[in-house]
């Protein structure tokens, strides 16, 4: 005897969040080709700026900006303040924590409540920001070894990068435009 599959209950996929989503295949296409192209030119030309056998040539906060930028470029979190401001900022909290706090568990969970509280004041709130922050704290010897440096390369120059590739791929689909402001009637 073949049992159908029964989905769960309603309330448990509200529960759960699982919301129906209507993107076109042309959409989310789309999205997919952003985070290839923008992760692709991170690493092709961050390569340039970091010596060969160097630390790591993107920080891996950058496949989550990808995702807000190519998913989502209208939401508040994607703009180019909060990219900027929203790593550059939180890897100086995270620089810092890690050279004036020796323990690692307390350097990392400073590190996250300064940078939310930053995010907050500074209205620079961008989610990934509290990875690149955490980063800089946990990333390991050599990471530490860049100190501020660490805020030019990798950190801003992966976030100029990536903020130029969305303006070049949202910019032309009205519906997607980036930055927000630049979109008719804004």
């Amino acid at each position: 005897m073949i049992q159908s599959f029964e989905p769960p209950p309603t309330r448990f996929i509200a529960f759960l969040g699982i919301a129906p989503n209507s993107t076109s295949h042309k959409e989310r296409f789309l999205c997919a080709l952003g985070g290839f192209l923008s992760i692709f030119a991170v690493i092709w030309i961050t390569r340039y700026f970091v010596p060969e056998g160097g630390v790591a040539l993107v920080v891996a906060s950058m496949g989550a900006s990808a995702v807000l930028l190519f998913v989502v470029p209208a939401s508040p979190f994607s703009q180019p303040w909060p990219l900027l401001a929203g790593h550059l900022i939180p890897g100086a909290i995270g620089v810092t924590c890690a050279m004036l706090i020796p323990d690692l568990v307390f350097a990392a969970a400073i590190t996250v409540s300064l940078t939310i509280l930053a995010m907050h004041y500074l209205r620079c709130t961008h989610p990934p920001g509290g990875a690149t922050a955490l980063t800089a704290v946990i990333g390991g010897p050599d990471i530490h070894a860049l100190g501020y440096q660490f805020l030019l390369t990798p950190v801003a120059i992966n976030v100029v990068i990536i903020l130029v590739i969305a303006i070049l791929i949202n910019y032309w689909f009205p519906w997607r435009r980036y930055p927000a402001s630049l979109k008719s009637g804004s």
